[in-house]
């Protein structure tokens, strides 16, 4: 079970966020990973691909053509998905180290409604750790991962 206080240690997830987090995730444990609950919430981006192979001169050849995006997933708690788009418009409006995130990936050229949506996914990712783990937040677990 999630410790009570771990939905409010991020900065714009106030205690009514927090509160509705808490009754539409219930647990955090029911996701693996921080991927399964960008796709729940609506935060996942889609691609489509119809064939990988074709046939070419006779001979079978992997398509170089890449996947299609097709934008977010439409199968999703919509509640959620407004939460964390919701939480991530105030973060990149106010001081704090989700501004700096969201105005550095503005200033490599991101739009900025990727760069707030980015943002979110960022803001639910986090979340997830500290509630999982009864981590504290951390501002260093804004810095971009090595690939």
């Amino acid at each position: 079970m999630a410790p009570r206080n771990c939905w409010r240690q991020i900065a714009s997830i106030g205690p009514i966020r927090a509160a509705l987090l808490m009754a539409l995730i219930q647990t955090p444990h029911r996701f693996r990973s921080k991927r399964q609950l960008w796709t729940s919430s609506g935060l996942a981006i889609e691609t489509r691909d119809s064939a990988h192979y074709r046939y070419v001169a006779g001979q079978l050849q992997r398509c170089k053509k890449p996947p299609q995006l097709c934008g977010l997933n439409a199968n999703h708690n919509h509640d959620r998905k407004a939460i964390f788009k919701s939480a991530a418009t105030m973060a990149s409006g106010r001081e704090g180290p989700f501004r700096d995130f969201y105005l550095g990936l503005l200033s490599k050229g991101m739009k900025p409604a990727m760069a707030r949506l980015r943002l979110a996914r960022k803001m639910a990712a986090i979340t997830l750790t500290i509630c999982k783990k009864g981590a504290h937040f951390d501002a260093e677990q804004l810095k971009p991962q090595a690939a």
